[in-house]
């Protein structure tokens, strides 16, 4: 039986995948579907750089704001909503294009993936609750460092509830996440065309703290205020860049100041852990968006490689 085609655009925060992925959806007669664990939840738009109606420019987009800011997220989740949708789109003869910087979400709908059924462990689990409550996220992070460094790129400091699921399955199976997850076969289960952006770093980085910079103007602060007086600072959704940082400025302590330039060294550290994570293990066709390119040349020149890939 003949594979569904899938194009999938991936690349760092800030880099640029949402207005190029809008111009090739436009050629592709394309629908997105958005590969960002975080653009899930509603209420929560200027901190995840959520794409507006104005520049979605009437392309169809999913799995976007579709869970309430205390509700859990999985990638094995994301896993079983993302297939139905790629046959949705695909039957209605158009495109599908997962556009994102979740590596591993992206990864688990592609392939083949099974995941690992470990159960919840509640003895082990208390144990690593009671020493995040102790020492902190990145005291977790750093154990989590210690026995399984693959998951720890993927896996940000501030998401205590998926460090501690890894902890939890190495602790109970002496078997790292990232040993079930590469131990299995990769199987392509579409005809897939990985399309990564890349950029110069000082640029990047640049990009990232102006990008934060315009957030502050348009109201994130609010945004991230509302989060908190709402009691969801421990919710997962409450564990993204963006609200983290700001939370420890409305609970005194630090300036805003601080927590500005914590969250643009956050932004910065995490997309160079996308980097890391995509270039090591996903077999991706990369493209520096590094201006002064012209922006429509590498358009055409994307669009012909995908052409060219799926023999549209």
């Amino acid at each position: 039986m003949e594979r569904k085609k899938l194009v999938v655009i991936i690349g760092p925060t800030a880099v640029g995948k949402t207005k190029l992925s809008i111009d090739l959806a436009k050629r592709l007669n394309g629908e997105i579907i958005s590969g960002d664990s975080m653009q899930i939840y509603k209420g929560m738009d200027i901190g995840t750089a959520k794409i507006t109606k104005d520049e979605m420019e009437d392309i169809p987009h999913h799995l976007i704001d579709i869970k309430e800011a205390d509700e859990e997220y999985s990638v094995a989740e994301f896993q079983t909503t993302c297939r139905p949708l790629i046959d949705k789109i695909t039957s209605h003869h158009k495109m599908p294009l997962i556009v994102g910087g979740t590596g591993l979400y992206i990864q688990s709908v592609i392939y083949d993936y099974q995941f690992t059924d470990t159960p919840s462990n509640p003895v082990i689990r208390n144990q690593l609750e009671r020493e995040l409550e102790v020492n902190g996220e990145h005291y977790l992070h750093n154990k989590l460092k210690e026995v399984d460094p693959e998951a720890a790129i993927n896996i940000h400091p501030n998401n205590s509830r998926r460090v501690i699921r890894a902890l939890e399955i190495y602790y109970t199976t002496n078997k790292t996440m990232s040993e079930y997850i590469n131990n299995q076969e990769k199987t392509l289960l579409y005809d897939v065309v990985l399309i990564g952006l890349t950029m110069d770093r000082e640029v990047l980085y640049e990009r990232i703290n102006y990008r934060v910079d315009v957030m502050m103007e348009q109201g994130l602060l609010l945004e991230a205020k509302k989060l908190y007086d709402s009691g969801l600072q421990n919710s997962q959704a409450a564990k993204a860049i963006g609200y983290k940082e700001l939370f420890d400025y409305f609970a005194g302590k630090s300036s805003l100041e601080v927590a500005i330039e914590q969250l643009k060294q956050n932004s910065r550290r995490y997309a160079k852990r996308q980097l890391t994570w995509f270039r090591n293990k996903m077999d991706v066709n990369w493209y520096d968006m590094t201006p002064p390119l012209s922006y429509e040349e590498k358009v055409d020149e994307i669009f012909t490689y995908i052409a060219g890939k799926l023999k549209l």
